[in-house]
């Protein structure tokens, strides 16, 4: 090549690259942000600061590079400065819509609505104002923070939303975490070990991720407030007169009050929802010594009940919806009916009431806690303390007594239960002690008939024994009420083995809990499952020295109750001795297995108390 012809090639590579220079700069100059095209030096070129002058300006916010400015990846927003442009914004709209959803969701979902979206959160003016007089690293460092704790909030709505749904009341900061293992458990039993595994790490990065989401999303609004500072003020202005306005006026859209300050008031009631928890553990440990049976003498202790085979059973589930609910009721009322003859033909009377349980929903334990100690046990925390205190039970003081040996039927234990010796239990008999060989139906280890056959079987079939108390856990109508066990020859149990074919005939709890009605269908159908193997069994190996108390422990969860409030559930007394039910006379109870809708409320830890007076010496 000759030196001219690659001179002229030099000449031609400098003018395309200073084509290119040029185009670049004015891709760059295109970027600009408006306010910024305002500060510029309006002059035809560019001039670059030397390094002294850069040393001079001042160190705020503006003299650096902002984010619309950068070159982004591999200098993509350079290139294609438009759809920088557009990302940018819907970027901030993102982050401004999801900071007003987290100050506007409610934690119940039956109150989300599209209006609830539509109001304007004090809060969301009072933070804009916060981060507007504050300087860069203070509104940086506030922007983080903040935002971190509105996630959290956010993670504490969804926590009370699934509590209501399940036990309709909101997670208790102070006592709930324990529940969060029980959550574990149920999901193992229900997926299995890997699957719990995934649902917990899936759980964990959700909640990171909401967190770094909030936080990240207060930091671009804040970062928006900085570069539109003078528009900033004026909108933050007229917005807060806004508020007061609507606010005094009470102004309403779609039946929704516009102006709400409606997350103040409930992060307020959670910090009160905290505070009284602190207070009610020490108001418990006063009421723990107060017992008008403590000083009592053994033998005369349930005098009225000596030679009895007394059982105290409880019906998981069990609630007034089941007998008050037009959708249920006809079959129930059936099956009552047809209980209550059976139990006729065998000899025996039943008498009937309603007991208002502590718990909804879920929560077993804590009723099972309140009915046996005669106090309210309405927590996890009022649980410990009773089960680590020396407070006598009403299962206890038959152990105490001397008269009877004291065993627990409890299928729904799967694993050490060091409570059991504190309710005063000689023995107890959990889901692998009851010989079951058969499979599980949902969460249910052993169906209601084979726990009582193995009762009678283990204990009340024994001849020349002493005489029994038994608290039986009847574990059939525990959620998901899919597939259900059915009735089968008492003669054909076996090992349960019988089971395997009425499992695989079952329904499948994922399709049914897509249905509402299905899963009240499926609900009803348990409970009827559990008062025909009682009944039964009653019909077929109850003696003249029976007395048999069967209960709910609780209302089912909100799915089933369909937003009732009521926490009551139905008591019921059996006994083939007249004298048995002559005791509780005065209680007004209703005849036969069924309470009457009038029939008497009473607090579940008041029944303890009065069973033991009723059966106690003075009745002799």
């Amino acid at each position: 090549m000759s030196q001219e012809a690659a001179a002229e090639q030099v000449t031609r590579e400098t003018e395309e690259a200073e084509t290119t220079e040029a185009v670049e700069t004015a891709e760059d100059a295109e970027a600009v942000d408006s306010d910024d095209a305002a500060q510029a030096t309006p002059t035809a070129e560019v001039v670059e600061p030397t390094e002294a002058a850069k040393a001079a300006e001042p160190a705020d916010e503006t003299s650096a590079p902002r984010l619309a400015d950068r070159p982004g990846w591999f200098g993509w927003r350079r290139r294609y400065s438009h759809a920088a442009r557009a990302v940018r914004m819907g970027t901030n709209v993102l982050a401004g819509a999801l900071v007003l959803a987290a100050l506007l969701v409610p934690n119940r979902l039956d109150w989300i609505t599209v209006q609830q979206f539509l109001r304007l959160p004090v809060e969301a003016i009072f933070l804009a104002a916060v981060l507007l007089t504050l300087p860069s690293k203070a509104r940086r460092i506030t922007a983080v923070v903040l935002g971190a704790f509105l996630g959290l909030s956010t993670i504490l709505k969804c926590l009370d939303m699934g509590f209501r749904q399940t036990l309709a009341r909101p997670f208790d900061l102070v006592f709930d975490w324990v529940l969060l293992n029980d959550a574990a458990d149920f999901l193992k039993d229900s997926l299995g070990r890997t699957g719990e595994v995934l649902a917990v790490i899936g759980v964990i990065v959700l909640v990171v991720a909401v967190l770094v989401v909030s936080a990240l999303a207060v930091m671009r609004l804040a970062d928006v407030l900085a570069r539109h500072r003078p528009v900033a003020v004026r909108t933050t202005l007229v917005l807060g007169v806004v508020w007061i306005i609507c606010f005094t006026l009470g102004m309403q859209f779609g039946g929704v009050t516009v102006a709400t300050k409606s997350y103040a008031q409930y992060l307020a009631n959670r910090v009160q929802y905290v505070r009284d928890g602190l207070g009610d553990a020490e108001d418990f440990k006063k009421q723990l010594p107060v017992d008008a049976f403590a000083d009592t003498p053994p033998d005369q202790l349930l005098t009225g009940l000596r030679g009895k085979d007394v059982m105290f059973t409880f019906i998981e589930s069990y609630g007034r919806v089941a007998i008050d609910d037009p959708a249920m009721a006809p079959e129930i009322d059936a099956t009552l009916k047809e209980g209550d003859a059976r139990l006729k033909t065998a000899g025996f009377e039943a008498r009937s009431g309603w007991l208002r349980s502590p718990v909804t929903g879920a929560g077993s334990w804590l009723a099972h806690s309140t009915f046996l100690s005669g106090l309210w046990i309405k927590n996890q925390q009022r649980y410990r303390t009773l089960t680590t205190s020396d407070r006598a039970t009403l299962t206890s003081y038959f152990q105490k007594s001397g008269a009877w040996r004291t065993v627990g039927i409890v299928p729904g234990v799967r694993k050490s239960w060091p409570e059991g010796k504190y309710f005063g239990l000689d023995h107890i008999y959990d889901s692998t002690h009851l010989g079951y060989q058969g499979p599980y139906f949902s969460w249910t280890p052993v169906p209601d008939q084979f726990s009582l056959e193995s009762f009678q079987k283990l204990e009340h079939g024994k001849k020349n024994r002493e005489p029994i108390m038994a608290e039986i856990i009847l574990a059939s109508s525990h959620n998901p009420w899919s597939p259900i066990a059915r009735m089968v020859d008492w003669d054909d149990l076996g090992d349960g083995s019988v089971f395997h074919q009425i499992k695989k005939e079952g329904t499948d709890p994922k399709e049914v809990w897509k249905d509402s009605e299905r899963v009240r269908t499926e609900y009803r159908r348990a409970i009827e499952y559990s008062i025909h193997s009682l009944t039964e069994w009653v019909e077929r190996y109850g003696t003249d020295d029976t007395v048999l108390v069967f209960l709910g422990d609780h209302q089912p969860v909100p799915t089933v109750t369909a937003g009732s409030t009521s926490k009551d559930v139905p008591v019921t007394i059996v006994a083939r001795d007249r004298k048995v039910l002559d005791k509780i006379a005065d209680w007004h109870w209703t005849d036969g297995l069924k309470p009457a809708e009038n029939a008497p409320t009473w607090g579940m830890d008041k029944f303890r108390d009065r069973f033991m007076t009723a059966y106690g010496p003075q009745t002799d």
